[in-house]
């Protein structure tokens, strides 16, 4: 199940902008850490763990996270990994929560982070109060896609502290990289791609990957490289092509799990 969540009428969302926001060097540090567990991971259980385990070091009892494949068209492929209580999966299945899920229509629509507002539509309120009762008091998520129609959605959640905005706002950096994380890990785990050309970038586009990895806006890169922010995203942009991925964050993790950098 990608996502146990109460939404309101508008769901609270939460947009960060690559001038917003820079990267400190324990970001960067925590990113390497988590690149080299999910390279050491071999199989989806174990991946998974990885994505608890890191959960819980952002303060989230609760990790999900929900894969679903382009094909077949009529019925396609999920995948779906989560530590949720046994009580709770049983009861999301036999209620078809899937199908009322406020944060799955979500994250089919936007790639926003949704964070569990404090008001629920009467259309959701009977799945909240089940989910509440259940211990899934608060929590994120958000979804990516990629540029072979491959969805996924990770969820974040605990049962018990509000979500406070200091707290989104120092986590939403990590939170946010490890959705690109998970979903690259997972897509090479499961094999369901078909297999991919030798990749091979130019030493322009991985050393602006480089520094994109390190923190640094397409300006930052530029002043660096004594070339143009212009001539920083076509690199950028030529090195998401060649990887298949939908963003230059998702470009940086590829880039690293298939040791292009």
């Amino acid at each position: 199940m990608p996502g146990i969540h109460e939404a309101s009428a508008a769901p609270r969302c939460i947009q960060v902008r690559e001038n917003d926001v820079h990267q400190s060097a324990d970001d960067v540090s925590w990113q390497e850490q988590c690149v080299q567990s999910l390279l050491s991971a071999t199989s989806e259980a174990e991946l998974f763990a990885v994505l608890a385990k890191t959960a819980e070091q952002l303060g989230f009892q609760y990790c999900a996270y929900g894969m679903r494949m382009p094909l077949p068209l009529s019925r396609p492929k999920t995948l779906l990994l989560n530590n949720y209580s046994p009580e709770w999966k049983a009861r999301y299945t036999s209620m078809n929560y899937l199908s009322v899920d406020p944060t799955v229509s979500h994250g089919m629509s936007s790639v926003l982070p949704l964070v569990w507002a404090d008001k629920v539509s009467p259309s959701s309120r009977e799945f909240w109060d089940d989910a509440r009762a259940h211990g899934l008091k608060v929590g994120w998520a958000q979804s990516t896609f990629d540029a072979r129609g491959v969805a996924g959605m990770l969820t974040l959640a605990r049962s018990d502290d509000d979500l406070t905005a200091a707290e989104i706002n120092a986590h939403s950096l990590r939170m946010s990289w490890l959705v690109q994380a998970a979903h690259e890990g997972l897509a090479r785990l499961i094999g369901e791609r078909p297999a991919e050309p030798t990749l091979q970038l130019t030493l322009r586009e991985a050393e602006v990957l480089r520094w994109t990895a390190d923190g640094k806006t397409s300006g930052e890169v530029g002043q660096i490289m004594s070339i143009s922010e212009r001539t920083v995203n076509f690199h950028v942009n030529n090195a998401i092509e060649k990887l298949g991925v939908a963003n230059k964050t998702a470009a940086v993790i590829k880039a690293a799990l298939l040791h292009l950098l």
